[in-house]
């Protein structure tokens, strides 16, 4: 797979993604990295790539001239019009099932916008995406795009050391993840919950599951419409939700 960010700012992009997991990934050829100024196509003699608002308004706006000719040149030894990603706060937020469709991807070019955005006419002419990672505002795209690239990168082939880790993580079916513990077995008066030390499998994977459950109950209780739910686990969930009810009456 291949990444192409186009951005003000390729240093921060490169040294966000040349470290850790990500960076090793890179090294080792897993996926490509191509991160495009867009100053480098400014016909400007002083490199500028915005101007002033039609219409007047605060702050400047990204030209479209220097956003597409770095476009065009990313594309022009293409196969097929690729996937363009925008990040901004009016996009969908974005997902594990996004990051899941867009790992399937070829080609995948996220565009960093600054200053007070970028022209629409651009916009509509090249995008293909509008993705936002929260109801928040940043001072640019380049942030949003290295969690996206982060989060897309650890679904490919030999990227995480341990394959089948990404299987059993957060969001994957739906629910949370479980609670992780390790060595001490005991701290601070704290012990690792039994079943953990049982080396009995099936009851451990019997307790992740609850313990799944019960953080998205309490954590994040409107992932629980989507999730992919068993009888059984429908059973737990009427049961600790009766527990919650008489727990608050005798309160």
């Amino acid at each position: 797979m291949r990444f192409h960010v186009m951005t003000l700012f390729p240093d921060m992009v490169w040294n966000g993604l040349n470290t850790s997991i990500t960076g090793r990934a890179i090294e080792k050829n897993l996926f490509e990295l191509n991160v495009a100024n867009i100053r480098d196509y400014s016909t400007d003699k002083h490199k500028h790539v915005d101007d002033y608002p039609y219409g007047g308004g605060a702050g400047m706006v990204m030209q479209p001239g220097p956003v597409y000719d770095c476009y065009q040149d990313i594309v022009k030894d293409m196969k097929k019009k690729p996937r363009v990603v925008y990040m901004t706060p009016q996009g969908q937020v974005f997902s594990q099932a996004i990051a899941e469709e867009l790992s399937k991807e070829e080609d995948l070019i996220f565009l960093c916008g600054h200053y007070e955005g970028i022209d629409d006419r651009v916009l509509d002419e090249i995008v293909t995406d509008y993705l936002s990672i929260g109801d928040y505002v940043l001072t640019g795209g380049e942030l949003p795009a290295m969690v996206m690239i982060d989060s897309i990168s650890r679904l490919l082939p030999g990227v995480l050391n341990n394959d089948v880790s990404a299987e059993y993580e957060s969001f994957q079916d739906g629910l949370l993840e479980y609670p992780q513990y390790t060595r001490p077995e005991t701290f601070r008066g704290q012990k690792v919950p039994e079943v953990l030390l049982s080396g009995h499998h099936g009851n451990i994977e019997k307790w992740r599951r609850e313990q799944s459950l019960k953080r998205t109950l309490e954590r994040r209780p409107e992932l629980l419409e989507g999730a992919e739910l068993t009888k059984e686990d429908k059973k737990t969930l009427e049961k600790w939700e009766k527990s919650r009810v008489n727990a608050k009456k005798i309160k």
